[in-house]
């Protein structure tokens, strides 16, 4: 049976693949998910490269435990280049978990590396994941420039490759893997503001779990106060 894919051949990670859709591709019969998007700060480019080396930690990335360089080095047309290894706690989901030893299905290690040109005032960054990968393989590509618009803007342009080897459950994790990727991005994008406002001096906007918790309080607060009123009440009825 011969199976006839329509679509445009693109390379990904060095292998030819077929896009047949704007987020699926085939690899040599593996289904790739492929998602990207575009991001805007309101910074410069050079407070975020700086921004960038001062992420960690920050409110919206408890999950992230560990950053070592392993590699740094400068071109000589001055180009910066690094390479990172992270430690996460990005667990599997649970129906995966058996799938994999018990210490490994709570950690990952992540492989980051990085190219900063001052000349073109550009950053692009290549993370990919070197533990369950069988399981679940994520390739991203980031290129950090100037906004076209507003130079004191930075753009950020996005791809990312979800793949999964899993024979029967490779639809499913891939799923899981663009839905979990479409969350990180935005707490990325948080903790990017965040640390900016925190470089600049500035009060950062509180997060989604302190406005939360501050809720909670004003609402118990007006709670207690109210039970108070009422309790007032009753006992002055008692003596009318």
């Amino acid at each position: 049976m011969v199976l006839s894919l329509r679509g445009s051949f693109v390379v990904v990670g060095g292998n030819i693949c077929i896009q047949v859709s704007d987020d699926t591709l085939f690899n040599l019969g593996t289904m790739v998910k492929y998602f990207h998007c575009v991001g805007l700060l309101k910074n410069t480019w050079d407070q975020v490269c700086l921004a960038f080396w001062q992420r960690y930690p920050n409110p919206y990335s408890n999950h992230v435990l560990t950053e070592d360089i392993v590699f740094r080095e400068v071109t000589p047309d001055n180009r910066l280049i690094s390479r990172r290894l992270l430690t996460k706690t990005n667990r599997a989901p649970r129906w995966a978990e058996k799938f994999l030893p018990k210490q490994m299905a709570r950690l990952a290690y992540i492989v980051e590396d990085s190219i900063i040109d001052p000349k073109n005032r550009t950053m692009t960054t290549v993370t990919w994941n070197i533990t369950h990968a069988r399981l679940m393989s994520v390739k991203e590509h980031c290129v950090y420039a100037v906004n076209p618009d507003n130079s004191n803007w930075t753009e950020i342009k996005r791809e990312a490759w979800i793949s999964s080897s899993l024979y029967g459950l490779s639809r499913a994790i891939q799923e899981f893997g663009v839905a979990r990727f479409k969350t990180s991005v935005t707490k990325t994008m948080k903790g990017f503001e965040y640390v900016l406002a925190r470089m600049q001096g500035e009060t950062p906007s509180k997060t989604l779990a302190e406005t939360a918790t501050e809720k909670a309080r004003e609402t118990a607060l007006a709670a207690k106060e109210k039970a108070k009123d009422l309790a007032s009440q009753a006992q002055k009825k008692q003596y009318v």
